[in-house]
């Protein structure tokens, strides 16, 4: 049986309240748990829930309780943390301009540049060229190509159900599933043709042909009849996308005169590439968890569970600094490249791992030539 009861909680425990504007003794609290033997130690749940003058209703949460019977009353001793559930009704009213841009997921289109960047970077290191008008063109149509990605996964998502209740959802948001998909199309083949017209400027069918079995990865991780991202194989199809298809891709359309050498720092750098890209795929899956389940989404989360799947970011990482020490040891890629006061700060946030992660490697592979003198790498 559930017991309940009001207190006038006392000025003594107002240290647990840290952010509210009013007092502890000038809110009531009502206070629920289960009844206990008076024998024996047991752990229990409590809920605060007070009021405070104005009316606002703050949560104080759900916490483990330990009863300990040391005479004939109980004691009860409570660990709180404040939650306002305002919080719950501001997401209920986000504005239409924070949904657009949760919808445009900006930081995520590093994905674009970064593979771009190192693949330039490492051709560089092997011709002392470098082209900006190329590397620009390639960038605007990554950038479309990524767009189609992000759109058309909202689409088949909305299709399945995933994003029903996704409010920054672009199919959401403008009404039109057949406008976002003929949008998302749109972005795509105007992406694949500026992909297609550099590789023709560069004489280079190699690099149309990793650029094409990139995109095809893309579509078969989300796109039906494959939709293979719902049977838990997004990881690998995204490292093989950005890493060692875009990226060494990228790094054979920065040649000007001929098609450059496949080096192992060229594929070095793209699988680096592609591992820090299939973590922010791994870890975009740990705040959906329920609803992948419900509509039959076997991500990675839902087959290993969000601790154990905590477990592997945490090795993942380790794996990856551990790999780029290796490799500059080796000298498969060049000890610029593993110059710890650049990547330091990328190891706390994923999307920040990948970019700040990229731009230190790129940075690498270019202060090697510049700086290093570094020995062009040779042909595989």
């Amino acid at each position: 049986m559930a017991s309940s009861a009001t207190f006038n909680v006392p000025i003594l425990v107002s240290a647990f309240n840290k952010t509210s504007h009013a007092p502890f003794s000038s809110r009531n609290f009502i206070f629920r748990t289960c009844s206990l033997p008076s024998h024996v130690t047991q752990r229990s749940i409590c809920c605060f829930q007070c009021t405070g003058r104005s009316g606002s209703v703050i949560d104080l949460g759900w916490k483990e309780v330990k009863q300990w019977h040391s005479s004939l009353r109980g004691f009860f001793m409570c660990k709180v943390q404040q939650h306002d559930v305002t919080t719950e009704e501001n997401e209920e009213n986000i504005s239409q301009a924070t949904l657009i841009r949760r919808a445009i997921k900006l930081p995520i289109y590093s994905v674009a540049l970064v593979p771009l960047t190192v693949g330039s970077a490492a051709a560089y290191l092997q011709t002392g060229l470098f082209s900006a008008r190329r590397y620009f063109m390639l960038l605007a149509s990554s950038v479309f190509i990524i767009t189609w990605l992000n759109l058309s996964n909202d689409v088949y998502d909305f299709d399945t159900g995933a994003d029903k209740d996704k409010k920054e959802s672009v199919v959401n948001i403008v009404g039109s599933r057949t406008g976002t998909l003929i949008a998302a199309c749109f972005l795509l083949a105007l992406g694949f043709l500026g992909l297609t017209y550099t590789s023709v400027e560069a004489a280079n069918l190699r690099a149309i042909l990793l650029l094409a079995s990139a995109i095809t990865c893309g579509y078969i991780y989300q796109c039906p009849p494959f939709r293979l991202s719902y049977q838990g194989l997004g990881e690998p199809l995204c490292f093989a996308a950005f890493g060692p298809f875009a990226t060494t891709a990228f790094y054979l359309l920065q040649s000007s005169t001929s098609e450059l050498p496949i080096t192992y720092t060229t594929l070095s750098a793209s699988a680096l590439v592609g591992f820090t890209t299939s973590l922010i795929l791994f870890c975009s899956h740990f705040h959906q968890v329920e609803g992948d389940k419900a509509v039959g989404k076997f991500s990675p989360l839902v087959r290993l569970g969000t601790e154990a799947g905590s477990r592997v970011v945490k090795v993942g990482v380790a794996t990856l600094y551990s790999g780029m020490l290796l490799l500059g040891f080796t000298q498969t890629l060049p000890l610029t490249c593993i110059d710890k006061a650049k990547i330091f700060m990328a190891k706390y946030y994923c999307v920040r791992l990948h970019a700040l992660f990229g731009v230190a490697l790129a940075a690498g592979l270019v202060a090697a030539k510049m700086v290093a003198r570094y020995p062009v790498p040779k042909p595989i």
